[in-house]
């Protein structure tokens, strides 16, 4: 657990519970989203070809993400953590400057 602390730069591991419960929390929701977000863009699993529905449906979910996990870590008192880790996530995709003023 001190290496997780260390690493994310947080103190406790009351802060290590609640950044794992965010990430649950988040990566459910983001899932669970997307069906009825490919559903109501006209794309069904059972009249959809499996690469399309399932290629839609991930290319969904992670803009999901994104915004939901910075929404449930300000939710659970973790912003701060979330919008760095975010910044820093998005930076390795490339897309940094989505994040420059």
């Amino acid at each position: 657990m001190n290496k997780l602390k260390k690493r994310w730069g947080i103190d406790s591991n009351w802060q290590i519970f609640i950044i794992i419960i965010v990430f649950a929390i988040t990566g459910s929701v983001s899932a669970k989203l997307a069906g009825p977000l490919c559903n109501f863009l006209g794309i069904y699993q059972t009249t959809s070809h499996w690469a399309v529905y399932w290629g839609v449906r991930i290319l969904l979910i992670f803009p999901i993400y994104q915004v939901l996990l910075v929404s449930f870590g300000w939710i659970f008192g973790q912003f701060t953590f979330f919008w760095a880790f975010q910044k820093k996530m998005l930076s390795r995709l490339g897309l940094s400057k989505l994040f420059q003023q």
